[in-house]
């Protein structure tokens, strides 16, 4: 009986989220087992032959992941901005995360060439090949955060100069929502780079 009332209670928690909400999510589960399923393939195939070419991630990889770790760490501060009501702030903090998003963008393009330099190729090594496909596809999850973190940039932006729309902004649930999906979204592409570079690193 108690089982069935915490079933009760998850069901009526799900039917409460925001469509908005029930989309991202299952864009997460549906990205989450892209990666998960490439990862595998990536695991089998031939990876040994990586660390065969005496050769070592791409040094653009290196510094993308730190730029995406500062990113994290800019994706936290608009939250608190946010509850804080600091709009200025909240508005600082998501441009510099977007910036930091396509800085990483450019260095993953980057890293693709350093990549080719050493002598993994698209069409060579199947674990060679992996390594440009599972970068890729983190690199357009990322852009559509991107995107949206800058639609709501300048929807934001257009509110600090009225005092009752920057109201509005702080008190609107709507608003409280999409400040969180925003970095909750990113966290997560934050979490499956970081996984994926250890398994760049490891394979090496």
């Amino acid at each position: 009986m108690t089982q069935q009332n915490e079933r009760l209670t998850l069901f009526q928690r799900i039917e409460r989220l925001h469509p908005y909400e029930t989309m991202l999510y299952l864009g997460m589960l549906g990205s989450g087992l892209i990666f998960l399923f490439i990862t595998f393939a990536f695991l089998v195939s031939s990876r040994k032959l990586l660390a065969g070419m005496n050769q070592s991630v791409p040094t653009a990889f290196l510094i993308s992941t730190f730029l995406l770790v500062v990113s994290g760490f800019s994706a936290t501060s608009i939250r608190i901005a946010y509850q804080e009501e600091n709009t200025d702030k909240l508005l600082n903090t998501l441009r510099n995360t977007v910036i930091l998003g396509l800085a990483f963008t450019v260095l993953q393009v980057i890293g693709w060439y350093e990549l080719k330099g050493k002598g993994i190729e698209f069409t060579g090594i199947p674990s060679g090949s992996f390594l440009y496909v599972l970068s890729g596809i983190h690199i357009f999850h990322l852009l559509g955060a991107m995107i949206f973190g800058l639609i709501l940039y300048f929807q934001l932006d257009k509110s600090r100069k009225d005092v009752v729309q920057r109201l509005i902004l702080h008190t609107n649930p709507f608003e409280k929502m999409r400040v969180r999906l925003f970095t909750f979204y990113w966290h997560f592409m934050d979490g499956i780079w970081l996984i994926l570079f250890l398994l760049f690193v490891l394979s090496f």
